[in-house]
């Protein structure tokens, strides 16, 4: 189980062990800390999320993460330039 939450992203890996966390009923979320490594927290809130059924597509909140690279055609320091040519 662990293997396949290291290929999710956060989450995917907070609704699947929610998801988890609601078969196994009481104790759930309890027993899944201690054998993923999560918070009760975040797999109680991954159980919330899974009840609300509010799909997003963010997984940071707003202005998480990097800044926008600019790109800028025929600049061989930008990114994507294609230097063969």
């Amino acid at each position: 189980m662990n293997f396949f939450l290291s290929t999710l992203d956060e989450h995917q890996r907070r609704l699947y062990v929610g998801l988890e966390s609601q078969k196994l009923g009481h104790g759930g979320d309890q027993r899944l800390a201690v054998i993923t490594g999560l918070s009760v927290d975040t797999i109680a809130r991954g159980r919330r999320e899974l009840e609300l059924a509010e799909p997003t597509e963010r997984i940071r909140a707003p202005g998480g993460g990097r800044w926008p690279v600019e790109k800028r055609p025929g600049d061989p320091d930008s990114f994507g330039t294609d230097l063969g040519k």
